[in-house]
């Protein structure tokens, strides 16, 4: 019988991935040099991509369907005059064409793109259509429409042309594919396009300054590091209002009860803390409900004697 996992460790840890791996592969490192099971990430990175990947760890884990605040920043290199098949540079060639863009019409295009835009996810991704993984059916030659999402760019910069290679500063919410950039980049302009090199720069709080490396982790004594190497659960719920709760409301609050406020509160969720700054949890003010709070993630504090809180 497996053993119940007992997380000694808690909190966000931001790795620089490196290439080659995948999001899944880094979830499995940081398992292994913590030695316990509770870790998943907030927001996949390709195989072929570096740069920021943040991984959460225990008590961290149960903030990742709340952490809205995931926009993220990429420095992308795009190939003219090629595509692959899955859009990158780890795909095969599917189509050549000359390559001849202009800067002034790459301009054109990608101001025109700044807001809000519908994008069809690449066929090589692992977003599901009926319970199977796009790249599952794709290897399997089974013909499929790709899902159409909608996207968003806030910032859309060139930093570099030396055809047939653009580079580009790609601000974006989340969920945004930059290899299905490249294809649409190249199609709007009337070429074959592909992803040639991605680094993630941001993730949602975190940048590349803030990470670390598997290779530096493997050499650390993490329970002795991890307070001043890992950030707190509540650093994705910045962007969220806070709610103190007294020992009347921290009692309900346990028990997963309703608590009533004197006080109008906005709708939405909040962050919700003890009177002496200890975050417990996740709270939510229903529409029409604008003076109860309700609970939806209610955090037992970890002990000190058993569990490594950050800071």
């Amino acid at each position: 019988m497996a053993r119940p996992d007992n997380p000694r460790f808690h909190g966000f840890l931001p790795i620089d991935k490196p290439a080659g791996l995948t999001s899944h592969d880094i979830v499995g490192r940081v398992r292994r040099l913590t030695r316990q099971r509770t870790v998943g990430h907030a927001g996949t990175l390709d195989p072929a991509a570096t740069g920021v990947l943040t991984v959460a760890l225990g008590m961290a884990t149960r903030v990742l369907p709340f952490a809205a605040d995931s926009s993220k920043t990429y420095r992308a290199e795009i190939t003219f005059g090629i595509e692959t098949d899955t859009l990158d540079a780890d795909g095969v060639v599917v189509r050549q064409t000359d390559a001849d863009v202009s800067l002034p019409d790459i301009e054109t295009v990608l101001a025109s793109w700044i807001g809000t835009q519908a994008q069809i996810a690449p066929k090589y991704s692992a977003l599901q259509v009926g319970g199977r993984r796009l790249y599952e059916l794709a290897r399997s030659g089974i013909e499929f429409e790709a899902p159409v999402r909608e996207v968003e760019f806030f910032e859309l910069t060139v930093i570099g042309f030396a055809p047939p290679v653009l580079a580009l500063c790609v601000d974006c919410g989340s969920g945004t594919y930059i290899r299905s950039l490249a294809r649409d980049l190249g199609d709007a302009l009337g070429v074959a396009a592909y992803l040639s090199d991605l680094v993630r720069l941001r993730s949602g709080a975190f940048t590349l300054d803030d990470c670390w490396t598997l290779d530096q982790l493997s050499e650390m004594p993490l329970e002795e590091v991890w307070p001043s190497i890992a950030y707190h659960p509540d650093v994705m719920l910045t962007h969220l209002p806070a709610a103190i709760l007294d020992e009347t409301g921290l009692a309900r609050w346990r028990r997963g009860q309703r608590i009533e406020s004197a006080e109008t509160m906005p709708v939405g969720l909040m962050r919700v803390y003890t009177t002496s700054g200890e975050w417990i949890g996740i709270g939510d003010i229903e529409s029409g409900s604008e003076r109860s709070i309700q609970p939806r993630r209610v955090i037992e504090p970890a002990s000190d004697e058993t569990s490594l809180v950050t800071r």
